[in-house]
């Protein structure tokens, strides 16, 4: 049978990275606040017609370089965030020969949903 994804997750295998997925989720929501300052102190001093460039741009640079590089960890795993500022994620996995998507949100202790690949959040059902 052709899957659409490559690499698939146990239940325990998804589990086990949730350390460190608690970790990148944090950082990225913190860095995504950060953005969000930037961007407006940037379109505020672009509006007033200043010279942005410095500082501000290269802090808004390294911003984004280092939210690109978390996100580079959930792609090279093949987990999918669905929603950053939940942390809902999904990773691929295969339960009774089909592909589904086993189902974590940042406040479940573990992962112990799963859903249809077209479902999504609402079609969760327990483990």
């Amino acid at each position: 049978m052709k899957y659409q994804f490559d690499k698939h997750y146990t239940r325990e295998e998804a589990s086990r990275l949730l350390p460190q997925i608690r970790i990148w989720l944090g950082r990225l929501n913190e860095l995504s606040e950060n953005l969000e300052r930037l961007d407006k102190r940037l379109t505020s001093l672009a509006g007033q017609g200043n010279d942005i460039g410095g500082e501000s741009v290269n802090n808004w640079i390294r911003t984004l370089a280092e939210m690109q590089e978390i996100l580079a960890e959930f792609q090279s795993r093949s987990i999918f965030i669905k929603d950053l500022s939940r942390g809902l994620l999904d990773f691929p996995a295969i339960i009774g020969g089909r592909e589904v998507f086993l189902c974590w949100e940042l406040d479940e202790e573990k992962v112990e949903f799963w859903h249809d690949l077209e479902a999504g959040y609402g079609g969760r059902e327990p483990l």
